[in-house]
């Protein structure tokens, strides 16, 4: 029996018995689809959270208070934790190697302007924020540079909130209100877009003082600064970390995040979900080795006079094996290409109605699925083909 003898004699066996094939063949492509899917949204947000966070550069570095990789609660038993100051932003301007440093609060609150209101998140930011994140202005001025701790009554604002409040009007030198503070909007920022599903659009932006006399703090909720690109940034954080733990009395009680660290953190979790996910959608791929696996086992039983006569031919054990394996990855391997087709034209289809929504196919996945099909294949068809290969011809062609 030679090669094509033996594909045309299991293809024949697979289509005499189309109901039993074609199940066989559709959990193997359901399991293929869902795993094509669910890796395609999952590498599909890896990449969107990379962009997002990409796009504020790797030379950045933030600090906040609070040291998040120590045990306990601060303040209980008598501990406390220092916050962040304006004057701990002075100092870390005034290190080498730190060439922009911008302290800043944020929270929600109501802005208000010609009978129209719109809450939003409200930034207190110095002139600097401008250096560090990659914002520009697309009418007027940003906020006015000086010492951070006096205020001014003004206001820069998102595109979105200044299309909500004023409409096609030119909003600068109007008046917006922000709690109990009536400030002069200097400004109009170029669009961003989202980060992370914050519209930095829809936002305003105003003096830290102003800020902080407005939402009653009386600490800095974030310090981001900016580095040379060519400077090392574990350096420049150990610089960092110096001079803040000389200020807050030796204790560490301030988390320095770099940029590239946090790239990579979101990176290696988001990875691990993908893989977690896949695996989970792998389980449809067990299921269906096993009903591949129940399949053969009962058609070996129904075609033992068949295989007898094989047998009897001269068709060597050998030879009954590898007919069995040819069936059962013929159809795991079927089913691989229809789930990858599938998957593939599901995750098209998404893209097209929902744009916002990130889905990305990595190749190697595409590889592993198909091979994977293979080899659940094969490993479904080992039992059944020696089962069929140890008959005895004699009791074989004995068979009903």
């Amino acid at each position: 029996m030679n090669a094509r003898d033996s594909i045309a004699w299991s293809f024949r066996a697979l289509l005499a018995h189309r109901l039993r094939s074609s199940l066989s063949v559709l959990g193997i492509a359901v399991g293929i689809a869902a795993v094509i899917l669910l890796t395609s949204i999952g590498e599909g947000t890896r990449l969107f959270v990379m962009r997002q966070f990409s796009q504020f550069g790797t030379n950045v570095l933030t600090v906040t208070p609070g040291k998040t990789k120590t045990t306990g609660l601060p303040g209980v038993l008598g501990g406390t934790t220092r916050k962040l100051t304006i004057e701990d932003a002075e100092a870390l301007a005034r290190e080498p190697g730190v060439e922009h440093v911008n302290p800043h609060t944020y929270g929600p609150a109501r802005v208000e302007a010609q009978g129209r209101g719109r809450d939003v998140i409200v930034y207190g930011a110095t002139s600097e924020m401008l250096a560090v994140m990659p914002f520009k202005i697309r009418q007027g001025t940003f906020l006015p540079p000086g010492d951070p701790r006096r205020g001014a009554a003004v206001a820069v604002l998102g595109p979105r909130l200044k299309q909500e409040l004023f409409g096609a009007e030119n909003a600068l030198g109007s008046f917006v209100r922000i709690a109990d503070a009536r400030l002069r909007v200097i400004g109009v920022m170029e669009p961003y877009g989202k980060v992370l599903g914050f519209d930095l659009d829809d936002a305003a932006y105003i003096p830290l003082s102003t800020h902080m006399q407005i939402f009653n703090r009386e600490a800095l909720q974030e310090i981001n600064l900016t580095f040379p690109e060519a400077s090392a940034s574990d350096v420049v954080e150990q610089r960092v970390r110096r001079v803040l733990m000389s200020r807050h009395d030796g204790v560490e009680d301030f988390t320095v995040t770099s940029q590239a660290a946090m790239i990579e953190i979101f990176d290696s979790v988001v990875t691990a979900i993908t893989l977690a996910v896949a695996a989970i959608a792998g389980v449809s791929l067990l299921v269906a080795a096993i009903g591949i696996l129940t399949m053969m086992w009962i058609t070996v039983g129904q075609r033992t006079s068949e295989i007898g006569l094989l047998l009897a031919m001269g068709a060597t054990p050998r030879q009954i094996r590898g007919l069995f394996l040819l069936e059962a990855t013929s159809l795991s391997l079927v089913g691989g290409v229809i789930g990858l087709v599938a998957g593939l034209g599901i995750a098209a289809t998404i893209r097209a109605i929902a744009p916002a929504v990130s889905i990305e196919t990595p190749l190697p996945f595409v590889a592993v699925a198909l091979g994977s099909s293979m080899v659940i294949g094969l490993a479904s068809g080992v039992l059944p083909a020696r089962r069929a290969a140890a008959l005895d011809p004699i009791e074989a062609l004995r068979a009903e």
